[in-house]
């Protein structure tokens, strides 16, 4: 499978996911499903059969509220069986409307509450090179989420101890949950703080899946920031670049309109 089939499958997945539960987020999903699918496809080295390999990859989501389209590249890649995906977010499932690791095989950290996910992938990447492991960590934030004061002292932290098993990739969509990312609390020159802060720094189209794959297979003497410029719910093109669907569920008629466009059967 390529990777640009993988994404449109689970994008497919958390459409159907989202539109069964009338819950949210899809948007926030739809940006990231490029970044994802090159990941669990093309890049990290993992075992779904054997999720606690310690050799395999280490991948945090910050943005723990886009569970969905995590929980649908899981099953994709046989995890878990895709009729678990039918019960995400309902009463009683392991696959809870932000990310749990609690009873879901492949996910390392529980996340949700935003700003703490690079903290966390700091800590495992320090873990690894003490260990003399050769695993990689991954780490996918917001953009809104770099609004929280933990993300950069994790970014400090990182460059200091010279982390450099570790990649983050920040989906940065321009829309967070009450406006345009710019306009609530402005990041630019994002780039620049990064590396003044002394990570390798890298910006890319969050949607060029050879682009995505060349950077995330790269290493460096530096801890490793991806900027994906991304558009919020890509690939269904009423939800693109809108911001009520970080909250919005697809009705019956609309997610057959959006599955239409992305020509999953």
């Amino acid at each position: 499978m390529t990777s640009e089939t993988f994404a449109r499958s689970i994008r497919s997945s958390a459409l159907e996911m989202v539109h069964r539960t009338k819950s949210s987020h899809i948007g926030s999903c739809l940006s990231a499903a490029d970044i994802v699918a090159v990941l669990y496809n093309d890049v990290m080295r993992l075992d779904p059969l054997n999720p606690k390999w310690e050799q395999r990859d280490r991948f945090i989501i910050s943005k723990g509220h886009a569970a969905a389209i995590i929980y649908a590249a899981l099953a994709e890649r046989g995890f878990f069986s895709k009729d678990w995906l039918k019960e995400y977010s309902f009463n009683g499932s392991p696959l809870a409307g932000h990310v749990t690791h609690c009873k879901v095989p492949g996910i390392e950290a529980s996340s949700g509450s935003l700003g703490h996910g690079l903290s966390l992938g700091c800590g495992m990447a320090l873990a690894a090179r003490q260990a003399k492991a050769d695993w990689r960590v991954y780490v996918l934030l917001s953009d809104g989420e770099c609004d929280e004061g933990s993300v950069w002292e994790a970014a400090l932290f990182a460059p200091f101890h010279n982390i450099t098993n570790l990649t983050a990739v920040i989906d940065y969509n321009k829309l967070q949950g009450f406006g345009r990312t710019a306009e609530v609390l402005d990041l630019e020159p994002f780039g620049d703080k990064w590396r003044a802060f002394g990570w390798d720094v890298v910006e890319v189209d969050g949607h060029d899946h050879a682009a995505l794959k060349l950077e995330l297979n790269k290493r460096s003497s530096k801890p490793r920031l991806i900027i994906a410029h991304t558009v919020k719910g890509k690939g269904v093109s009423f939800m693109e670049d809108d911001l009520a669907w970080h909250y919005k569920s697809p009705n019956a008629e609309q997610l057959a309109s959006a599955l239409a466009e992305l020509k999953v059967p």
